[in-house]
């Protein structure tokens, strides 16, 4: 039987955990669309590239790493096995950790002068993650499979 305490508390820190990963998987192409606008080495290059290491170490690394933790934790309670839905969400999910891991290797081009990305391209992969959150909220809401 599962603890309702325990596990609800656990849901609310995974939503918390999402929204903050959410956030910086939206707002980090975003600055790459104005980082591709400014020359390499001036001070707003500087700028963007502090801004974009700190949204990745401080808020995207810890927020991904806390909603993996407290997503499994939640799938081993609900029956993890024997949900269709739940292994949908979870392969939507591991695709949102790999277009995480893009987003880093973009910023590191950035950090290292060596961006190949149009502003157009920023602009287009921007929308990735928000149609994947459509997709899993719909999973988790109406749970079809």
């Amino acid at each position: 039987m599962i603890d309702i305490e325990i596990y609800d508390i656990i849901k609310i820190l995974h939503i918390i955990a999402v929204i903050s990963w959410m956030v910086g998987l939206l707002y980090l192409p975003r600055i790459f669309v104005y980082h591709c606008k400014v020359a390499v080495n001036s001070e707003s290059d500087k700028l963007f590239q502090e801004m974009e290491r700190k949204l990745l170490r401080y808020i995207m690394n810890p927020a991904m790493i806390l909603t993996f933790i407290f997503g499994f934790y939640l799938a081993i309670q609900i029956g993890f096995a024997g949900s269709f839905w739940l292994h949908l969400k979870i392969t939507l999910v591991l695709i949102l950790a790999g277009f995480h891991g893009f987003l880093s290797k973009w910023r590191k081009n950035f950090a290292g002068g060596k961006n190949k990305n149009s502003e157009k391209f920023y602009r287009l992969v921007n929308e990735i993650p928000t149609v994947i959150m459509i997709a899993t909220v719909a999973l988790v809401i109406l749970k079809p499979f």
